[in-house]
């Protein structure tokens, strides 16, 4: 309780009663699984209305042969010489050949082959 509802009777107070608490406590006790399992099944069919609403607006672009991309160059420079205020991409590069699925070999638009395969995580596709 709390001090104004000492002065001030409010409904709470009223009605309260030591024998009806004791045995709400006990049937809340009682029921309290039965909670948990229904907010567990409105958060799982939430999360289901999430996951197809932002299925169904998301529409992949693979990259194939003939894409122009952009690394990331923080990838591209391991020594880490680049200062923090260097582009975060570079590029254009051109997709020469995809020899797994996930993993391309690079060429410069001149044509120079760039030395090590990348990863798709390393890359994004570039937009003219």
């Amino acid at each position: 309780m709390i001090p104004v509802e000492i002065g001030v009777q409010s409904a709470r107070v009223v009605q309260f009663s030591e024998e009806n608490n004791e045995e709400w406590l006990r049937t809340l006790i009682d029921i309290v699984e039965d909670i948990r399992d229904k907010a567990a099944i409105k958060v799982a069919a939430y999360q289901q209305r999430v996951d197809r609403y932002y299925n169904n607006r998301v529409h992949p672009q693979p990259l194939r042969e003939g894409n122009l991309v952009l690394r990331n160059s923080a990838i591209a420079d391991p020594t880490g010489t680049r200062g923090k205020l260097a582009p975060n991409w570079e590029g254009p590069y051109k997709v020469k050949r995809v020899p797994r699925s996930g993993t391309f070999k690079l060429e410069t638009l001149g044509g120079r082959e760039i030395p090590r395969a990348w990863n798709t995580a390393h890359l994004r596709k570039y937009y003219q």
